[in-house]
């Protein structure tokens, strides 16, 4: 090592290298592979660069990089630039701009996560989740040589040419879209221009002058609900979210409904794929006002959805999905422009489509896994995202199983005597005195129990309304825990409550919004837990478990339920209530993984491939395992762990019988998506 050449460790990544003296040490960062955030390209223009200042061996030890001593002098003291600077981004007393600031010694820099290329951010609200940034997008400054008579060359070829020796990027392609906005980008910012670089390979956008904004929006779109999150794509912070009920529920509450609707009326896929991208561009708008920007803002889009959904918002006719074999039309990721599917975005804007896992598991199943990575540890974990139709995966590092099962809708509050969706005036919370049997609840849309004081002050305006998804599962399963209802779910007792309805008794949950829990109500929620624990059932046989480690539930039917009531129920196998939980809307955490980082798509697209699909409609088994899981919690299984932690009522000797009808009924809709 000569006298003009200095050490340069890099944290916390722990690059090492050397750099002659004078160099930059966003220069010296970029030779050994240590990235600092740059839009700049040098010029101290945006501030993303920053660092804390190094060391030197045989000074004090810095704080920031145990084992390296600090120097004063490692780096060159700020000049005109770093004095200037004022960008958007503060630069504080102990930072540097790693663009401008020089190695003069051995030194230590300390890249701050808001300076690093692959940051970690926690992006989830119900959940903790660390995204890696890993932008598919990335902005790029830069400084084009004017043509002149000696050199005319094309103002296309000099802004590849500058790209080229500027970053580092060559060969690419630009968007024609794009040209007609070349000369007028060029000339309006004196030869200084943005550019927009998707994948290190064609260019995106332009905009004269320098430029730090790019913005992508991750969609969730449900049967119910369209949900979309607006995000920075290099810092990976989420500006605005928001959800709308997806239109298409005029034309069907439930998937099948919205495929037949498709067969009967000609033409139906074209007025399905229009409202929904309507819905889609509608939040568009809502996200960027809400953030302060514009649509033209926005050069990223991705999109997960079930197979149904999926294949609409696409425009692709979603018929075959009806029907056996249930053959997508596409399940690897799809990409294209965000203008194929009518978003009034960046022109340059591109869109990417998790991909879909099987004709019954879709992109929103790929999101989740993604999202809570069952693939990536050894525990055996089941996944599950509760709808109309249940998305269930199950596994580990070693092997993973997908399969759906049909739940229907009375897990949303459909089939339900009382029953709506998830709205205010809706019961949400149910808990009934194990003495007294009387119970009390607790309604969207405000904070108290109807048992607490001011309760009827603050729903005064809303009123009860009905019972949700979360509310019937609660009730009912707290109606067993009371002995109201029998391990086969019969309603019967003697209580002012507890009244006749006909053959069959019904318990009175609110006598003054009569609503009340029927004999129906309780076989609704015992078809639909049953179907799904016979499809877990069935994966962990396929699986060869006895047991699971861990329980995800996902969506927003797993967000809102307290997750030990699905276990008192039986909706799910026993397990360690400590290692139950929900995992909020996973597929639109997914979603945003997949937007934020290049890795995540690249990890998605090959675990897509190796997850092994179940059809639970031509499994001999399903008809046998449903007709046990009919009982709460369940006919034959234990549920050890629950018993330790619930006081469960004693064991019925009579198992659960299933009529015929009934039986067939969940067989026939085990060939549904």
């Amino acid at each position: 090592m000569t006298d003009a050449e200095y050490r340069v460790t890099f944290t916390p990544s722990g690059r090492r290298g050397r750099a002659a003296a004078g160099a930059t040490v966003l220069d010296v960062a970029r030779e050994i592979g240590a990235e600092i955030d740059s839009v700049g390209g040098g010029r101290g223009i945006c501030g993303r660069c920053q660092v804390t200042v190094g060391a030197a061996p045989g000074m004090p030890i810095s704080p920031a990089a145990p084992g390296m001593p600090i120097s004063a002098n490692a780096l060159s003291a700020p000049g005109p630039t770093e004095i200037d600077y004022r960008g958007k981004r503060p630069l504080g007393a102990d930072r540097r701009l790693a663009c401008a600031a020089q190695v003069c010694g051995d030194v230590v820099i300390d890249v701050p996560p808001d300076s690093q290329v692959h940051r970690q951010v926690v992006r989830k609200r119900a959940e903790v989740v660390a995204i890696d940034v890993d932008p598919v997008v990335k902005l790029h400054y830069i400084e084009v040589a004017e043509p002149t008579l000696d050199d005319a060359a094309s103002d296309l070829s000099r802004l590849l040419t500058a790209l080229e020796r500027q970053w580092g990027l060559p060969g690419l392609t630009v968007d024609t879209a794009l040209l007609p906005e070349l000369q007028p980008a060029l000339r309006q910012g004196k030869w200084k221009v943005t550019v927009a670089v998707h994948y290190g390979t064609v260019v995106t956008g332009i905009w004269p002058g320098f430029r730090d904004v790019g913005l992508g929006v991750a969609f969730d779109v449900g049967s119910t609900t369209v949900a979309a999150h607006l995000c920075d794509l290099a810092s990976g912070d989420v500006l605005a979210s928001a959800g709308v009920m997806n239109p298409q529920i005029r034309f069907g509450e439930d998937l099948m409904s919205r495929v037949s609707y498709v067969m009967m009326n000609p033409g139906g896929e074209e007025q399905l794929t229009a409202v929904v991208r309507q819905a889609m561009n509608d939040l568009v708008g809502e996200l960027v006002a809400e953030a302060g920007a514009e649509r033209a803002d926005i050069l990223e889009v991705t999109v997960v959805g079930n197979p149904i959904m999926h294949h609409l918002v696409l425009g692709i006719d979603p018929t075959p999905l009806g029907t056996a074999p249930f053959a997508l039309a596409v399940d690897q990721a799809v990409t294209g422009m965000a203008a194929q599917i009518g978003l009034d975005v960046h022109l340059g804007a591109r869109l990417y489509l998790l991909p879909c896992i099987a004709g019954h598991v879709g992109a929103d199943a790929a999101a989740a896994v993604l999202s809570e990575g069952p693939h990536r540890g050894d525990a055996v974990q089941l996944l599950v995202d509760v709808g109309t139709n249940a998305e269930i995966v199950l596994g580990s590092a070693g092997r993973l199983l997908a399969a759906s099962s049909p739940t229907g809708p009375a897990f949303e509050g459909a089939q339900i005597s009382g029953g709506q969706r998830a709205a205010p005036g809706a019961i949400e919370r149910v808990r009934i005195d194990r003495e007294s049997l009387e119970p009390r609840y607790r309604v969207i849309g405000s904070e108290l129990w109807s048992d607490e004081a001011g309760f009827a002050g603050s729903i005064e305006k809303i009123g009860v309304t009905g019972i949700c998804g979360s509310g019937i599962i609660e009730a009912v399963a707290e109606l067993y825990l009371s002995g109201v209802i029998s391990r086969d779910g019969v309603v019967a007792g003697e209580h002012r409550r507890i009244i006749a309805d006909g053959r069959t008794s019904s318990y009175v949950l609110d006598e003054a919004a009569a609503i009340s829990i029927t004999q129906n109500d309780v076989r609704a929620i015992q078809l639909a837990k049953a179907a799904l624990y016979a499809g877990v059932k069935l994966l962990m046989g396929h699986l060869g478990v006895e047991a699971v480690d861990e329980i995800r539930l996902a969506g927003a039917f797993g967000s809102h339920i307290d997750t030990k009531y699905a276990m008192v129920l039986g909706l799910i196998p026993d397990c360690d209530l400590a290692r139950l939980s929900s995992a909020g809307n996973a597929a639109g955490t997914g979603s945003m993984m997949a937007l934020l980082s290049r890795s995540a798509r690249a990890e998605i697209e090959q675990v897509a491939t190796e997850i092994e699909k179940i059809e639970t409609a031509t499994e001999a088994r399903f008809q046998e395992l449903f007709v046990g899981a009919m009982a709460i919690p369940h006919a034959t299984d234990q549920f050890s762990q629950l018993a330790a932690a619930v006081d469960l009522p004693p064991g019925e000797a009579a198992p659960v019988r299933t009529r015929g009808r009934a039986a067939r009924r969940v067989r026939a809709e085990g060939s549904t998506p």
